[in-house]
């Protein structure tokens, strides 16, 4: 089945097997242009696997995955974030020891191309445009307040916003968010989801992964539910619940994530 023509990403028939397990079994989806799409399923249905699929951690045993036209199936991980792909992780990858600034600089390394670009984030190199389009992304996104402050003593809140905005510096067509809204407070949860909001509207394509479906249904605009590797439901956060499929594999769970 051809993609729809609004599609941005297509995940195509993949399979991926470590050894013997067989962990993503012929998944097929396709992620809207501009859209807020979560993956969700239990603990080892293959979500993270996905994410680590689309951004080249992995490699497909079979299938195909194609990025605005493009396909990027065998391309390698660097390749991938020069075509629009960036991530964030569940665990914070930020660097503890230095500033917000320098932080959010660094998420700029994956536009350098020759030895004298990849210093410039770091202000090893001539000229401060770099670090005035890093001043002005936290500015742009409600972080203005914290550029000198190291970030190992952020609240951990904050510290998320920041990998967001790390995130957008590689000027990317879609983000993966791999649990972003794990570990937060409601104030938190809330001030992350207005942040997506705002990436969202500037044009970029959100994939999140979540276990909170309170979140997803307050972010989300589509849902794939993945169950033991494989795709079981496609549609919107209010129709997972009635779907019966959805409901029998998470019986007892609680809820739908």
């Amino acid at each position: 089945m051809a993609a729809p023509t609004n599609s941005i990403m297509s995940f195509t028939g993949v399979h991926k097997s470590f050894g013997g397990l067989k962990v993503i079994d012929e998944v097929t989806f396709d992620v809207v242009r501009g859209s807020r799409t979560a993956l969700i399923g239990p603990n080892g249905a293959g979500k993270t696997t996905i994410f680590n699929l689309i951004s080249g951690i992995y490699d497909i045993d079979i299938g195909k995955i194609t990025l605005d036209g493009t396909d990027i199936t065998h391309t390698p991980i660097q390749g991938r974030i020069g075509h629009g792909i960036s991530r964030s992780f569940q665990n914070i990858r930020l660097m503890p020891h230095l500033s917000t600034i320098e932080n959010v600089m660094l998420g700029q390394h994956t536009r350098a191309r020759g030895t004298v670009d990849l210093f410039k984030p770091l202000g090893w190199g001539p000229g401060r445009r770099w670090a005035e389009m890093a001043e002005d992304a936290l500015k742009r996104f409600g972080l203005e307040t914290y550029p000198g402050q190291v970030v190992g003593n952020l609240p951990y809140g904050i510290r998320k916003r920041i990998e967001v905005v790390r995130a957008m510096m590689a000027d990317p067509k879609i983000l993966l968010l791999d649990e972003p809204a794990a570990g937060l407070n409601n104030q938190e949860t809330t001030e992350l989801q207005n942040l997506l909001r705002q990436v969202s509207d500037q044009g970029v394509t959100l994939l999140v992964v979540e276990h909170d479906m309170h979140f997803v249904r307050s972010l989300c605009e589509q849902v794939v539910v993945l169950n033991f590797g494989r795709k079981i439901f496609e549609g919107t956060p209010e129709q997972v619940h009635k779907d019966p499929g959805v409901l029998e594999a998470y019986l007892g769970t609680g809820n739908a994530a």
